[in-house]
């Protein structure tokens, strides 16, 4: 990376780091959209598994990926200040730490998993893909986190197009692992939804392999001499990485969690069929997500590397491209949306009533979807000052005393049903947005007085 001296290397240094990253986004979200679309086709109770097995894993994924996302920010400052020294023990440190992390979650889903899954009183069949698909997904723990740390070491660097190359060249296996294990072709298992999980974790350990080789293969990565110089393990490190990385990890946890919880609720309070349909458009709006989700991850890079560098003209002026640039995104899907929703249902599912139900839904979707573009952009940014505790206050309260509640009281004491919960998530979204723009204000404010010495 380099510090850009006009407006339009700015943006060609902004794009060159994001389109990367939107490929890469988008490619492991093809991973879910298969699992989705492969287990849809077997049947309606196989969608609704994987549905609610996805929903209690998702917000533990995002919670736990977002501790480890403390590494891009962390090393795109001491990139950005030359202090390239500091990468190799820190990186080394986070291995530790997503060992540790991943170890914990699976023993947590060991104890705690059946008795969740049996208190949200799921028909018998839907209960037993869910339980099974998360054990099979429950191989895949280790080498996921381990890579995602590979991931933000090389992204905090600018280096977005290796992670792309690993991710594309990951999709194939995993489609075809799908094709295996859902529909017992090449001599495997039939195992319906289930199988997507084994297929998913089979996946996460080719990602893992492929990402040490990049560390080894590529001359700017090898001199930093991962997994060939180690040190030892250190609590003082893993504190500095948990200060910044639990409040990500907690606001990300508490955006996914809204998700999540919906779906949760949603299978507790209405039929298989309204699970289906509410899984098809979280399925599709995630997808639509992933490009604002892009720029939010490439805000935190530039941003990191500026600030680091005393450019703080330069973050702010990163700050409006990226932000802008992703409402405008999710604008222009937004009537795309609208026009071929159903259409889009269909892909899910052939079930006439699912589909209708969906394109409903949808309709509402469609609302929060600029909201959505612009907390993500401005978290992005925070982060990239590292401005991460304030930002983890404002995501609880927006998404747990205002999201969730509104739309549970919408969705279980007016005629709306599971549309008042899409529209509780839109009242979140906004509220984060504005606390968001305002947080990001003030830290603009410091930082420009400081630069200043006022």
């Amino acid at each position: 990376m380099y510090h850009a001296n006009t407006t339009k290397k700015k943006l060609s240094l902004f794009v060159s780091i994001l389109w990367p990253i939107m490929v890469t986004q988008l490619s492991l979200y093809a991973m879910n959209l298969v699992d989705t679309m492969m287990s849809g086709r077997v049947g309606t109770d196989d969608l609704a598994g994987v549905a609610m097995g996805s929903s209690l894993w998702m917000p533990v994924f995002t919670g736990i990926n977002g501790i480890l996302l403390a590494v891009t920010p962390i090393v795109a400052q001491f990139l950005g200040n030359k202090q390239t020294g500091n990468i190799h023990y820190f990186v080394t440190q986070a291995f530790y730490l997503a060992i540790i992390l991943s170890l914990i979650v699976v023993v947590a889903g060991f104890f705690a998993l059946d008795p969740i899954l049996a208190l949200m009183n799921l028909d018998p069949e839907v209960h037993r893909i869910a339980f099974h698909y998360l054990v099979g997904l429950s191989m895949g723990v280790i080498p996921l986190f381990l890579s995602n740390v590979l991931r933000n070491f090389f992204d905090g660097q600018g280096f977005t197009q290796i992670t792309m190359f690993i991710t594309v060249l990951a999709v194939p296996f995993n489609i075809l692992l799908n094709y295996g294990f859902i529909f017992g072709n090449f001599g495997l298992p039939a195992l319906g939804g289930v199988g997507a999980g084994y297929a998913t974790a089979v996946t996460y350990w080719i990602i893992l392999i492929l990402s040490i080789l990049m560390t080894f293969k590529i001359e700017t990565v090898r001199n930093y001499r991962l997994f060939v110089k180690w040190v030892k393990p250190s609590w003082t490190a893993w504190k500095e990485q948990l200060s910044i990385g639990i409040p990500i990890g907690l606001s990300i946890f508490f955006e996914a969690s809204i998700f999540a919880v919906v779906t949760l609720l949603i299978g507790a309070m209405f039929s298989t069929l309204t699970i289906a349909a509410n899984q098809i458009v979280l399925s599709f709006t995630s997808l639509m997500f992933m490009i604002p989700l892009s720029i939010s991850m490439a805000l935190t890079i530039v941003v990191g590397f500026s600030v680091g560098g005393k450019e703080f003209q330069a973050a702010k002026q990163y700050a409006y491209m990226g932000v802008l640039g992703g409402i405008a995104f999710l604008a222009v899907g937004a009537v795309f949306l609208y026009y071929f929703r159903e259409p889009i249902a269909y892909l899910y599912s052939q079930d006439r009533e699912v589909v209708l139900l969906a394109s409903q839904i949808f309709l509402v979707a469609i609302i929060y979807q600029l909201s959505d573009a612009a907390q993500a952009g401005l978290q992005g940014v925070l982060r990239g000052y590292k401005d991460v505790r304030l930002p983890f206050v404002i995501t609880f309260i927006a998404y747990w005393i205002i999201g969730i509640p509104s739309g549970y009281l919408l969705a279980a004491f007016t005629r709306l049903g599971p549309i008042g919960f899409w529209i509780g998530i839109s009242l979140g979204l906004t509220f984060a947005a504005l606390g968001f723009l305002i947080r990001l204000r003030l830290v603009q404010r410091r930082m420009t007085e400081e630069q200043h010495g006022l």
